[in-house]
């Protein structure tokens, strides 16, 4: 009985060496260890043997089992080192390749509108700048020239900020709110730079508004161009490009008058309705013949621009600003409302819902 146990023991030993697959190796454990294997078998059996063999060949047995058991975890423990390696140098990734994956999601129409407007006006040679969303009511209302009883300052019209003792005071205002157009950075750019002047300001705005067309919180595209001789043919150039730009080639545009503390004159700017080709109508449905985007008047009014006030020239305080020498043109322009035109949302909050089966159209 014990020289079976020794051959068991030798055969089991050299198989398990013999091994090269983590695969293989549990077959073995199975057929030299399992509950069916010899060697289990003979270690149940040991009772029904003589008294006399019964230690020695439980003995031999035990220690058969265990050895084979401590060789085959040894040699697991080799092929899972030799497998792994193998594995990393198969699944070995360049990460200076490039990435072969379908590309994931896309850009929010307001960021794709906003870098599109972005495009057009770098074009155009104008700069980019952005300006504080906090503002002080110098450069949100006083410097635009707001009378002091306009009704943007209302309450009901602005967000104004808690005083507070530890915001250093500027131009001895410490009363601050959050900036209700991005038109602030008009006067704290002309204060930074000597003319000519050409710059965007993209950034959000706010306001208490909330319904289909307005909410708290919405984006505004400022513009500003000061040199010599401005004029509101240069306005109508500048603005009639982005139009195009944008909406189309096909694209024309009017001015009619308006009014805006900061500008003199000022004008609405409108653009021919690009649904239907700003003939007011949709010919191709002879039974609604009212075009429902620009209500039959084949117009769309899309900002609101001028020629800069003096007073807001002279509220920089610096003699390059003269009136007498320099002047030029303003307008801002929602980001919000030429993404629902652009793209045809018909309610403003859906921007901002993340809504995917809104999302996904555009992605």
């Amino acid at each position: 009985m014990q020289e079976r146990i020794a051959e068991l023991r030798a055969a089991g030993e050299a198989a398990v060496a013999a091994a090269t697959t983590t695969e293989e190796l549990e077959e073995l454990r199975v057929r030299h260890l399992g509950r069916k294997a010899e060697l289990p078998n003979l270690l149940r059996n040991v009772s029904d043997l003589p008294p006399a063999e019964r230690g020695v060949v439980g003995k031999a047995a035990n220690q058969a089992r265990q050895a084979l058991q401590a060789a085959i975890d040894a040699r697991a423990a080799e092929l899972r080192e030799t497998e792994l390696d193998a594995q990393l140098i198969a699944d070995r990734v360049d990460v200076t390749l490039p990435g072969r994956a379908e590309p994931v999601g896309g850009l929010h129409l307001l960021t794709r509108v906003r870098r599109d407007i972005e495009d057009v006006f770098l074009g155009l040679g104008f700069d980019v700048l952005e300006g504080p969303e906090t503002e002080t009511v110098h450069y949100n209302f006083d410097a635009l020239n707001h009378e002091p009883n306009h009704p943007a300052r209302d309450r009901s019209d602005t967000f104004y900020l808690a005083p507070s003792p530890h915001l250093p005071a500027a131009d001895g205002d410490r009363q601050r709110l959050l900036r209700t157009h991005t038109s602030p950075m008009q006067v704290r750019a002309m204060e930074q730079q000597d003319p000519p002047l050409a710059v965007i300001v993209p950034g959000r705005v706010y306001r208490p508004d909330s319904d289909a067309t307005h909410t708290p919180q919405f984006h505004q595209v400022e513009g500003l161009w000061i040199d010599v001789d401005i004029t509101l043919a240069d306005l109508k150039g500048v603005l009639l490009s982005v139009a195009r730009a944008i909406f189309g080639a096909e694209r024309d545009i009017r001015l009619r008058p308006h009014f805006f503390p900061f500008t003199e004159p000022s004008v609405e700017i409108d653009v021919s309705c690009h649904l239907c080709g700003g003939t007011g109508f949709l010919r191709h449905e002879p039974g609604h013949p009212r075009c429902p985007l620009c209500k039959g008047t084949g117009w769309i009014e899309i900002l609101g621009s001028g020629l800069v006030d003096p007073n807001v020239l002279l509220a920089t305080g610096r003699p390059e600003y003269d009136p007498e020498k320099v002047q030029g043109f303003a307008f801002g322009m929602g980001i919000e409302r030429i993404a629902m035109l652009r793209y045809g949302v018909p309610d403003l909050r859906l921007l901002y819902e993340n809504d995917l089966r809104l999302l996904e159209q555009f992605a």
